[in-house]
């Protein structure tokens, strides 16, 4: 389990970055400064490499006035469990400012003792920087307007998808270093899901020259909720994750 302890402990404490795609729901809208999120709750299957990997429970709530918190459990099942016995969280603290997504706090935690995996950021929007954490490395980086951060960065998708700001190329923090992603409109899908057959449109969100892709099955009936999330490399499927319970806050 060496090989798999370590590849699938990585990707499930990065996985925010294909469950947070997996669980927001939206209300479309004409004007970019008219949107606004709605608390959930959600629960995704999560399938690794074709074997049930887990789950990821998801939940999106208000704090202020302007101010929402994401949070992300992710549980290990099975054989899986022996790789990864504790749970792994991410959270996103965050805030809406004329239509825009706008982070101001991530948290990264595997849920161990050690702290090589975890991660700590703190953005400071009047400055112009993020600094903090990552897996014991420290971070301090200048950030400009629109740059997300692994969770957050999934909120903007959503945004675009919404009103229709589609393509777009977005720009969020990794650890300690800013990535850029193209996300695409490809074209309508029926899907069965737990919820029922829906009709979706399918996005694509990749780094520009990556062979690795997360496609997003997406439901305008439900708000442009996601419904199901794949990570491919070429056309080799890695991840997996589709919706079995979900529940406005």
């Amino acid at each position: 389990m060496g090989q798999v302890s370590t590849s699938l402990h990585a990707r499930l404490a990065n996985l925010a970055a294909l469950t947070a795609l997996a669980a927001l729901a939206w209300l479309p809208v004409a004007h970019a400064a008219d949107w606004a999120p709605t608390p959930f709750r959600a629960t995704y299957a999560v399938q690794w490499k074709g074997m049930t990997a887990g789950t990821s429970q998801l939940e999106l709530r208000r704090t202020g006035t302007d101010t929402w918190r994401y949070d992300s459990r992710n549980v290990a099942r099975g054989l899986f469990r022996l790789a990864i016995p504790d749970t792994v969280t991410q959270s996103s603290e965050l805030r809406f400012a004329n239509g825009e997504t706008q982070p101001l706090q991530f948290r990264g935690d595997d849920g161990g003792p050690a702290t090589d995996r975890d991660v700590a950021l703190d953005f400071d929007w009047q400055a112009g920087r993020v600094t903090g954490k990552a897996e014991n490395r420290p971070v301090d980086l200048a950030i400009a307007a629109g740059v997300q951060d692994p969770m957050s960065i999934q909120i903007a998708q959503m945004h675009a998808a919404a009103t229709g700001a589609v393509p777009a190329r977005l720009h969020s923090i990794d650890k300690d270093r800013i990535k850029e992603y193209d996300f695409t409109r490809i074209g309508p899908q029926k899907l069965a899901t737990d919820l029922g057959e829906l009709d979706t449109i399918v996005f694509e969100s990749r780094r520009p020259g990556s062979s690795r892709v997360i496609r997003l099955w997406m439901a305008p009936a439900l708000g442009y909720l996601p419904v199901r999330a794949e990570r491919r490399k070429g056309e080799k499927l890695e991840f997996m994750m589709t919706i079995r319970e979900y529940s406005r806050g």
